[in-house]
């Protein structure tokens, strides 16, 4: 009986690796294939959908002042200013022409505190055109909201 036993079940074939190894290396390269081509595609809309959702610069918006003339500190010489503001916005521009009142006499009180030889070097008129920038974004009323003056530009600038 052994022996039929042995007859009956017939001997496995062996198992071939290679076969498996050529299965899985198919694979991986078909995984590797689409993944790359997801990463491809998927960052070419990435980006597409970045640029998109990115707004166009938007245009300078400029407000030219009236000419400021002032006696400068502790000497008998003025000086005549023309400036114009450049503001993130036409609301910006709103807000200060309803207060020029107050952006003439916080004008006024800077220059006049000015001294004549610190205007005339280039860095005196880049340190005065910060001073204006910070005094014109102060609120206008207590617990307002500050301006938004980006740069202070001088059109004409005479010291006599």
């Amino acid at each position: 009986m052994s022996e039929a036993k042995d007859e009956a079940v017939p001997a496995a074939p062996p198992k071939s690796k290679k076969k498996l190894i050529i299965v899985v290396g198919a694979l991986l390269v078909v995984l590797a294939g689409g993944g790359a081509g997801a990463w491809f595609f998927m960052g070419r809309g990435g980006e597409g959908t970045e640029q998109a959702k990115e707004e166009p610069p938007k245009p300078p918006v400029y407000l030219p002042l009236e000419t400021f003339t002032v006696n400068l500190r502790d000497s008998e010489q003025f000086l005549q200013l023309d400036l114009t503001l450049q503001v993130a916005d036409q609301a910006q521009i709103d807000a200060i022409k309803l207060h020029m009142p107050r952006v003439r006499s916080r004008m006024l009180a800077l220059l006049s505190s000015q001294d004549a030889e610190a205007l005339l070097a280039p860095e005196g008129k880049q340190t005065l055109a910060r001073d204006i920038m910070e005094a014109l974004n102060q609120p206008f009323e207590p617990k307002g909201k500050p301006q938004q003056v980006v740069d202070v530009l001088f059109t004409s600038f005479v010291i006599q």
